[in-house]
Order: structure tokens, then C-alpha cells, then sequence
């Protein structure tokens, strides 16, 4: 069958390099090829009483399908070129920004209407973070909610779904170089497009870099984020968060010299499960509805780890460290902060008489038999750092659940136009290493279907 452009992977990349393709061009024969399933059949066996843990679905319904990985994040869109990917140095700041806020504008027509948008700017605690050796990065933060999030996905498919061919559970096995365009294999049937974008995500880290070695294109490893996930009492950080939100947080060790920062800020939030080529790590989720809220808000602590020859498996060695956490606790492990730093291991009967209530059911443990020292001793510190703008951080209560890997794939060698070495093919969103966010994976979407339309 015989399409003009083929997208590979309906994460955000995909979704809306086919909106924007569509909505400017509907006479385009477009198919969309998805590993995984439509967003209305996504349900993780996890969130019902009879199943406690991941029981490795042959396509994972957090991980995969309509909306990608981000179906059910917390629904954060970070307007800011200061983190969430290198899309600027590309494209270039202001037109980076100028697509995060066209991306915006979508999200809002969709559903998103009367959903916060947050700033940094002119805020008091950019001066109170310097004076405590932290530093408080730019970002406008647009928080839809995980709940909100679903409804824009939902509506962003009723309206695509007429106008675009989507192939959900159909994994691309290969993509051939033709005379004309692209071969695209799928499920034993080929599929051949003048234009081809892939967009696969994290999750097809691996397929990325099956696809790059077939076609000889040219990686380099990019890092490896390690880490927790902090669950701590929402009023804690509550001057924050009501002002900001999403506060991205970066402090400098006195030991090391290497940075941790804040990730994925969740107020009155959710600590959960997530399933990443079948090792089980943990991530957090919040609401927009207050009716979803808890008494509990939690976020990441992340060490970034880069590697230099001859070293080049920065995923392996974040795999090697989660799968040694499930190998201890069968799954995540949590640990009370007071645990940590007396150098025992935490129990259920202590953190049931502790003053946070765990809201995921996670087996205590002790993270110093996970994590490497140099990333332990940093994260320590980190939270001594934040209980000087936030008191309370520290306390002996403070739950650290294990461990929080964020996977990047190899970056790929691109043009300014996204586009590889072979005309025609574009390689977007965070399968490519130069996204790391819903945002900024939304907006080389729409970049590289504006760049095809033009041509």
C-alpha cells in the first residue's frame, strides 16, 4: 500500500507532525504505525485490587499506544528552552519556544481550556535558591493534569482518526531504502511512503537503535538520569508549588561537583509503577480535578550520568542499577529518609507509623544496597539542600522510593531539519535523543511537518 508519509509511533512527536500535516494539507495520505493500542483499550493491569505488580504485558499499556508514554503523565507542558531536550540548538531558541507555545494554543482548543499556566518569572525564589547554592531554572509551566491530559488526547484522536489511517498494535519491523521512498514492514505486510517520520519514544530505545545499525546511521550515547522519587507532606512544599507548580531545581555537590535537580513536581499527587522494557521503575502522577488530589506531593531527584570512551551503554547501565532494585524488592523499594542516613534498612512497621502515608504499596528496603555511593551521597545532599527553602524535606519521615531511571536514546545524527542522513526520513520526539519532554517532542513535530510542507 502506497502512503505519501508514514509516521512511525503516536507519542507526541507522532500526534502532532499528523495533526499539523493534516490540518494543512488534508488531501495527504498519511498512516500512523503504533506499537501499541488505541488510547481507549490502555489499562495497566496494576491499577485494579487483583494484580500488585507489573506482570510484563507483551505491550505495555503505560509505556505504549495512543499518547505514548505521556497518556498518562502528569500532563506538564515546560515552555522553556533551559531543559527538556537540545530542540533550540537546531532550530533555534525563539522558534523552539514559538512551537511550545503553538503546541499550547492545540492543547487548549482540545480540552485543555482553564487548565494554569504557571511562570518563573518575577518570582521571590530565584533569589532564595542562589542564597542556599540552588538554582531555579526558567520555564512557563502549562499543567493539564493526568486527567485533563487524557480528555486533549481523546479529542486530539476523534478529530485525526477520519482524516489519518491508524494502525495501533502494529510494530514496525523494519524500514527499507527504496528508489522512490521508504519500505515500512509491519505484522509480514509492507508499506511504502515517499516520506518517513519516526517518532518512537523512550520505550523504542532499542528499535531506535536496531533501525540506526540497519540503515547506517550515525548515534552517539547520550546520558543516563538516576535517581528517587521523594513522597513527602503537600504543605511542605506548598509555597512553591501553589506559585509554581513544576519547580525545576538544579544544586551542585560539594563532594563531586555533579548536579541533581528536581524532576517531575507532583503537588497532592501519586507515586506509580511504570514499565520500561520490562524492568519496573517508579514515576508520579497528579490531577487537575481536586476530587484526585492527596495529601502528599512528590517529585524526582535525578543524577545525570555521562559516559566517555569506551563506555557507550549509558541505558545498560541505568538497566543494570533498576533491575538490581527489582531484584531485591521485586519491584520498587522504599525507604524512609531517616532510614537512609542512619544506614538501615526501612520496614513496613516504621513507615506505617511515619507521618507520610505511602501511596504506592512499595516494599521497604534499604537504597544503599542499590544505588552507587557518588549518586547516594549526592542525592543526601540535595535533600539537605532544599530543607533549607523548604524545611521539613529532611525529615526522618520523608519516604525515597527506588529508583527512578530516565532512559534516553543515542542521539542521532540530524540536520537542522530533523532530518537523518538519508533524504526523506526524520527522526523526532525523544526516540532521538534530542527531546526529553512532552513539549519540546510536540514541537519538532510540528517543525518537521511544517519543513515537509514547505518542500
Amino acid at each position: 500500500m502506497q502512503y505519501d508519509i508514514i509516521i512511525v509511533g503516536a507519542g507526541p512527536g507522532g500526534i502532532f507532525s499528523a495533526y499539523e500535516l493534516t490540518k494543512q494539507n488534508p488531501e495527504l495520505k498519511i498512516a500512523v504505525f503504533e506499537a501499541g493500542h488505541s488510547l481507549e483499550k490502555r489499562h495497566c493491569p496494576i491499577d485494579g485490587d487483583k494484580v500488585k505488580s507489573c506482570i510484563g504485558c507483551k505491550s505495555c499499556s503505560i509505556m505504549s499506544g495512543f499518547g505514548g508514554a505521556g497518556a498518562f503523565s502528569d500532563g506538564k507542558y515546560n515552555i522553556t528552552n533551559d531543559f527538556g531536550g537540545t530542540l533550540h540548538e537546531y532550530i533555534g531558541k525563539k522558534q523552539a519556544v514559538e512551537l511550545m507555545e503553538y503546541v499550547d494554543d492545540i492543547n487548549m482548543k482540545f480540552g485543555g481550556e482553564g487548565t494554569k499556566m504557571y511562570s518563573t518569572a518575577g518570582t521571590s525564589f530565584k533569589k532564595t535558591c542562589l542564597q542556599n547554592k540552588l538554582k531555579l531554572l526558567d520555564a512557563s509551566v502549562r499543567h493539564l493534569g493526568t486527567d485533563i491530559n487524557f480528555v486533549v488526547l481523546e479529542h486530539l484522536y476523534d478529530w485525526m482518526k477520519e482524516r489519518i489511517e491508524f494502525r495501533f498494535d502494529s510494530p514496525v519491523d523494519s524500514i527499507e531504502l527504496t528508489e522512490g521512498g521508504y519500505l515500512v514492514k509491519s505484522g509480514g505486510q509492507a508499506y511504502s511512503c515517499e516520506k518517513c517520520i519516526v517518532s518512537v519514544g523512550r520505550s523504542g530505545s532499542k528499535w531506535m537503535e536496531k533501525i540506526c545499525g540497519e540503515l547506517d546511521i550515525p548515534t552517539k550515547s547520550n546520558r543516563v538520569d538516576i535517581g528517587v522519587r521523594v513522597e513527602l507532606p503537600a504543605v511542605i512544599f506548598s509555597h512553591l508549588t501553589d506559585e509554581l507548580y513544576e519547580s525545576k531545581i538544579v544544586y551542585r555537590t560539594e563532594k563531586f561537583e555533579d548536579n541533581v535537580r528536581t524532576f517531575c513536581m507532583n503537588p497532592y499527587g501519586i507515586v506509580v509503577n511504570e514499565n520500561t522494557n520490562g524492568i519496573v521503575t517508579v514515576n508520579g502522577h497528579s490531577f487537575d480535578s481536586p476530587e484526585k488530589r492527596t495529601d502528599n506531593t512528590n517529585f524526582a531527584l535525578l543524577v545525570a550520568k555521562h559516559f566517555s570512551e569506551p563506555f557507550k551503554d549509558s541505558n545498560g547501565y541505568g538497566e543494570s542499577i533498576a533491575r538490581l532494585s527489582n531484584m531485591l524488592g521485586g519491584g520498587v523499594i522504599v525507604q524512609r529518609f531517616g532510614d537512609l542516613v542512619r544506614g538501615r534498612r526501612s520496614n513496613g512497621k516504621r513507615i506505617e507509623e511515619g507521618l507520610v502515608t505511602p501511596t504506592l504499596a512499595a516494599t521497604p528496603g534499604d537504597l544503599s544496597l542499590v544505588l552507587p555511593k557518588r549518586i547516594l551521597d549526592g542525592i543526601i545532599e540535595m535533600i539537605y539542600a532544599l530543607d533549607k527553602i523548604a524545611p521539613g524535606t529532611a525529615n526522618d519521615d520523608t519516604l525515597l522510593y527506588g529508583v527512578e531511571v530516565k532512559f534516553y536514546n543515542m542521539e542521532v545524527e540530524l540536520d537542522e531539519h530533523l532530518e537523518c542522513r538519508h533524504r526523506g526520513m526524520y527522526i523526532i520526539g525523544d526516540g532521538s535523543g534530542v527531546t526529553h519532554s512532552l513539549s519540546h517532542a510536540s514541537a519538532s513535530g510540528v517543525y518537521v511537518a511544517r519543513h515537509i510542507l514547505e518542500g
